[in-house]
């Protein structure tokens, strides 16, 4: 078989780019493709059938661009759509390409960080009352104990550049501050929404003195890094002759502006309209 797939990055917006970067500095070789689906964004907030919908509208886009692998680059789509078109869609679409989460690969390494098993979790309202990271730590960590707080106001702050004016730092403000509310012994943070890596640098002014940040990228990238050895048979269908494809939901033009501050480099995206 000819070696031509890519891999795809799929996610409600911009937060995807903060997961693509760390994986193309890991895996420079390969080719990918990502989609923001900034139109529809957030996705924090919807339904678990709507994100479904969109998630599935997503993963069959990025096949069609010959993607042989899709990562879901988005907590929310990866809390509550994965398992269920792993289970039911995946087998009868596409049965030799593979879908993954940030979920699982994140949950795997947290609780090496902790030091003093108290770990808070930040992320949209989907991610937190889906209970994915709880479920995935008591599986890996099970001496941790997990303090969630949902932060329904990042994602907007982010994907307008809101977040450094003062009242976009206030609201960060508060939401640090009810996650110690909680529980004070709290350690680590993790930024369970990709998004949420490009206000990473507000966040760590405002969290107590010793307390690490943990940005999912780096976590994902070597996990995936990890994956591709592991299943030498789909690294073989994909190219090693590097490129990055970007295609958005929004304007064009609009997405390359914030996408190359994120990013690192410029983007030229092309506008696509997904079915529904």
């Amino acid at each position: 078989m000819e070696a031509n797939g890519s891999i795809g990055f799929f996610d409600s917006g911009f937060g995807g780019l903060t997961v693509l970067k760390s994986v193309v500095s890991v895996l420079p070789r390969f080719d990918f493709v990502y989609l923001g689906d900034n139109a529809r964004a957030p996705y924090g907030n919807k339904s678990f059938d709507l994100i479904h919908e969109y998630t599935l509208e997503g993963i069959e886009f990025l096949f069609n661009q010959g993607c042989e692998l899709v990562i879901l680059a988005c907590n929310t789509a990866s809390a509550k759509a994965l398992r269920t078109i792993q289970q039911n869609e995946l087998p009868l679409l596409a049965p030799e390409k593979r879908v993954l989460g940030v979920i699982r690969p994140s949950a795997e390494e947290i609780g090496n960080y902790s030091k003093s098993g108290f770990v808070g979790i930040l992320g949209t309202e989907g991610t937190i009352k889906s209970a994915s990271y709880v479920l995935e730590l008591n599986k890996t960590s099970p001496q941790i104990q997990v303090i969630q707080h949902a932060c329904p106001l990042w994602v907007p702050l982010i994907e307008e550049e809101a977040y450094h004016t003062e009242a976009g730092r206030l609201i960060i403000a508060k939401d640090i501050e009810a996650l110690f509310n909680k529980n004070s012994q709290i350690d680590t943070i993790v930024l369970a929404c990709t998004h949420y890596p490009i206000i990473q640098p507000i966040i760590e002014e405002l969290v107590p003195k010793g307390v690490q940040v943990l940005n999912q990228g780096p976590l994902v990238a070597h996990k995936l890094e990890d994956y591709l050895f592991r299943h030498p048979e789909l690294t073989k269908r994909l190219s090693k002759q590097p490129q990055t494809r970007f295609f958005t939901t929004e304007s064009a033009s609009y997405f390359n502006e914030h996408a190359s501050k994120i990013f690192g480099q410029v983007v030229k995206a092309k506008h696509i309209q997904l079915t529904s």
